[in-house]
């Protein structure tokens, strides 16, 4: 027995048991005269399909003419359930109710659904029990807007820098929808070394090798064209032990002067900072010294200053910078020595465009994890080393001392610095005239003191 004959039964069955009878005698109980031809029901509509977002209302319409005793039920054809019978309501759903217009001439039969939901999707069957039922379908759609679920999807992660990482977003609604990953600040997603895109679709993403560059808030985006879309924050924490940048390891001032160290580092989770003297006494804030450690962007990188003031000659010597976290530790070294004094004014040093530099790099952004020159740069901008004890980047250090060596003096910051070294001998002469100059007329000047 198909479906629908299943349906006729039980209509024909309960109608039956209600009391309700399938032919046409009258009220009276006289059967009609066999001379009068009696209009079969029909439909004189179509039951239009419907498309409804869940938790909405929706209403179902099913018109016929010429019913005289007939009755009109309707039933789910994927559920196998009768719904209603005339004015009846058979199914337990307490979100389901049926009306009637009492007075269209074609008689509309309307089934109602209340707080539509996902399970109420499919074929819904307008019967008329004739001998042979009538029957016409339509088709209920219920979409459903994306929705994210947090316990198949994941949270924020903290991964190792040099190691894979997968992210995955799983989420449901109807239709299937669509993820799409991007990251927070619209920069492009480092699929690995040779694909870089600003969006990525699927239920997951693999980053492979996964650098502090790769480093921020990534969004899972889920869309169905029912709105609203949605979306997760996945923050992504990539760790890696401490390293370190030098603009000037040799840095001449004279004495009484002020002078500034800078060492700039990067480290994730953020390092602790400190300076300390040869002996390895830490350097704390006095009248004598001033320390800062600004944060820069991204929010692992850190600019550490040291301000010394009133340079005396137990000032002279070895300075460290030192950062440490849970990932490893490392330290530069600046050494301080004696210059000549100015002959003029010292102007401020020339450390501003260091800043610039740096923010625009990283000291990873080379193959081997290594400060490299840029073409077109002075190459004493790019002087200093990445000592970092704890990784490979430390084997390369005696390599890089040997190759620099050579040219050790572009390290140096003269006070104030001498920006033109093809004039040095020039600027010496100017400097030695004016000595004698100054030389003559002091010395004139105490002649004629004494003969008064």
């Amino acid at each position: 027995m198909s479906g629908l004959q299943t349906f006729e039964a039980l209509f024909l069955m309960l109608l039956a048991t209600s009391g309700v009878s399938s032919n046409t005698t009258s009220k009276t109980g006289t059967a009609p005269a066999t001379n009068v031809v009696v209009e079969e029901p029909e439909f004189t509509d179509v039951i239009e399909n419907v498309t409804v977002p869940a938790g909405r209302n929706v209403k179902l319409a099913c018109s016929v003419k010429n019913l005289g005793s007939y009755k009109v039920a309707w039933m789910h054809f994927e559920q196998s359930a009768i719904l209603t019978v005339h004015n009846h309501v058979i199914t337990r759903n307490p979100r389901i109710s049926v009306t009637h217009d009492k007075h269209d001439k074609h008689k509309t039969w309307f089934l109602h659904i209340s707080n539509v939901q996902e399970e109420d999707k499919g074929r819904y069957m307008c019967q008329i029990n004739t001998v042979t039922a009538k029957t016409q379908f339509g088709y209920l759609h219920v979409v459903v807007p994306p929705n994210i679920d947090d316990s198949l999807s994941s949270s924020d992660v903290i991964v190792r820098e040099g190691s894979n990482v997968t992210l995955k977003c799983r989420a449901t609604g109807s239709p299937t929808p669509t993820v799409k990953w991007k990251r927070d600040d619209n920069s492009k997603i480092a699929i690995n070394r040779s694909l870089n895109v600003l969006e990525w679709e699927g239920n997951s993403i693999e980053i492979t090798k996964i650098s502090r560059l790769d480093m921020g808030a990534y969004l899972c985006i889920a869309s169905n064209g029912v709105p609203p879309t949605v979306s997760k924050r996945i923050k992504v924490s990539v760790d890696f032990p401490p390293m370190l940048w030098i603009p000037h390891q040799l840095v001449g001032v004279p004495l009484y002067f002020n002078v500034t160290l800078e060492c700039f580092t990067e480290a994730h989770p953020t390092s602790l900072n400190y300076w300390t003297r040869e002996d390895g006494h830490m350097i704390h804030d006095s009248k004598k010294y001033r320390t800062e450690s600004n944060v820069g962007m991204p929010i692992y990188k850190t600019h550490m200053r040291l301000h010394i003031y009133n340079i005396q000659q137990t000032d002279y010597g070895t300075y460290k910078c030192v950062a440490k976290n849970p990932r490893g530790e490392t330290d530069g070294t600046i050494r301080l020595y004696t210059s000549t004094p100015p002959t003029t004014s010292p102007g401020p040093p020339t450390t501003e465009s260091y800043s610039d530099l740096w923010s625009n790099r990283n000291l990873n952004d080379s193959a081997g994890g290594l400060p490299h020159h840029h073409g077109g740069q002075h190459s004493n901008s790019y002087s200093g080393h990445v000592v970092d004890k704890n990784s490979k980047y430390s084997s390369n250090l005696n390599e890089i001392d040997r190759s620099e060596q050579k040219s050790f003096d572009t390290n140096i910051i003269y006070w104030p610095p001498d920006t033109n070294r093809n004039n040095q001998g020039a600027t010496t002469t100017t400097t030695r005239s004016t000595l004698s100059i100054i030389l003559n007329t002091s010395m004139l000047l105490l002649a004629r003191f004494s003969l008064q």
